[in-house]
């Protein structure tokens, strides 16, 4: 309960800086725009005074993106359970609306442009140092907004980085733009205003597409879909990952998926091996507010099963009287009726003086083994499968692997629901063993 109300802190803590950069953002904007205005008309710099009003519209995105964090800061509600982390994509997708709008304005200023020429007759030096400043302070601000945006996962703020790595290629057109037609040069303002409208209009319509896919649900994140099925699919007791669905839902994701496990297992210990898959993908994805998981029975045909045995001699190896004790272990694969040995495995822990059949357990473990089929079972070692989604059977000492083979197929075997012997005794008997 404490790491979850931890990760809520922080969540709340990454919408609160991205709240005070697109502040800090729309400020810096206001001032810089009022410097271009004011320099564009004193000085009678017309692309100036077109960047200035591109420079305004910024402050319209940006404050738009500063409310959208607001509203995703926000507690969930009755009214709204899910948070108002959407509030953000919408936002997005106004932001998108405003570049596109933005666009064609400047657009239509350039068409307009063709047909005014008016010649420089002084060097302009105030319009020249307010287009290098808007440069700098844009790289500034997008080096900034990209990185909080991509701290916290904010579509929006990641939407105001580009436009903001964008007008450093504007002011640099600007700037360009101010040089060539003090010398003279004809129609290059009204080329550049449309080449920076053309730019602009893409821009918008990028970004309105994205947020409202977003907003409808769309299958945006192939990568991280992938990464999830193969993190799940590590949890031990997880047979099978499908059906994973992400949600993106402001600057977070909400993921839900189904997973398969052995039919025997509780109710109990199935939805504690989806809380260990829930914690896990909560606590290494900043970005993951919710996680559902959706636990159903395998009914893939392919089982994975291990066997003491006393022999190597392929389906013909014996089963061994004691699990702990068995000099081998033998892994077979049943797929559709089919039966393959996968590998021998040799008991490298014999020499060792005591809790011989808990180091037997933790290596098996390893391989992720659907059954066991034993003769004997301590009690330290059931409950170590047991916890780790084994089932377990039992068949009799000296049997064949090819005929325990059969009769679980027909069902023939009983399940171990229980040791067969106590701690005490298996603790006993490798005294005895030690002493011989």
């Amino acid at each position: 309960m404490q790491n979850v109300n931890k990760q809520k802190i922080n969540k709340v803590e990454r919408l609160k800086s991205g709240q005070k950069i697109a502040l800090i953002s729309t400020i810096v904007l206001f001032l810089l725009a009022l410097l271009k205005a004011v320099v564009g008309y004193r000085f009678n710099s017309f692309l100036l005074v077109v960047d200035a009003y591109h420079s305004g519209a910024d402050i319209l995105i940006n404050f738009t993106s500063l409310l959208g964090l607001w509203l995703a800061s926000k507690k969930k509600s009755t009214r709204f359970p899910y948070g108002l982390y959407r509030a953000e994509t919408v936002a997005c997708f106004l932001i998108g609306g405003l570049i596109l709008y933005i666009g064609f304005e400047i657009f239509n200023e350039g068409l307009q442009k063709f047909f005014q020429f008016r010649p420089s007759k002084s060097f302009p030096v105030f319009p020249v140092g307010a287009a290098v400043i808007s440069c700098v302070v844009s790289w500034i601000l997008a080096v900034k907004q990209k990185a909080v945006g991509m701290q916290i996962g904010s579509q929006a703020l990641m939407a105001t980085a580009r436009e903001a790595f964008f007008d450093i290629f504007t002011s640099l057109f600007v700037l360009s733009g101010i040089l060539l037609v003090y010398i003279n040069v004809p129609y290059v303002e009204s080329i550049i205003i449309i080449i920076i409208s053309v730019f602009i209009i893409k821009l918008g319509i990028e970004t309105m597409g994205t947020s409202l896919m977003i907003l409808m649900d769309a299958y945006m994140d192939i990568d991280l879909q992938a990464e999830i099925e193969e993190k799940i699919n590590r949890v031990y007791g997880v047979k099978g990952v499908s059906d994973v669905k992400i949600r993106s839902s402001g600057p977070f994701k909400m993921v839900e998926c189904v997973i398969e496990t052995s039919p025997t297992l509780s109710i109990y210990k199935a939805h504690e091996m989806a809380d260990t898959a829930e914690t896990m993908l909560l606590g290494e994805y900043d970005n993951i507010e919710s996680v559902f998981i959706h636990v159903e029975p395998e009914t893939k045909k392919n089982i994975s099963a291990i066997m003491p045995v006393q022999n190597i001699d392929g389906l013909n190896s014996k089963l061994h009287a004691h699990f702990g004790r068995a000099p081998y272990y033998i892994i077979i694969n049943l797929t559709d009726g089919n039966v393959e040995i996968e590998d021998f495995y040799l008991n490298e822990f014999l020499e060792k003086n005591s809790h011989i059949g808990l180091n037997v357990v933790k290596r098996i473990i390893d391989y992720k083994i659907d059954i066991m089929i034993v003769s004997n079972i301590g009690e330290i070692s059931f409950h170590m499968l047991k916890n780790n989604y084994v089932d377990l059977y039992r068949a009799e000492e000296g049997i064949t692997v090819k005929e325990i083979v059969k009769s679980y197929e027909q069902h023939q075997l009983a399940s171990i629901e229980e040791p067969t012997h106590l701690a005490k005794q298996s603790q006993f008997a490798e005294a005895n063993m030690q002493r011989i």
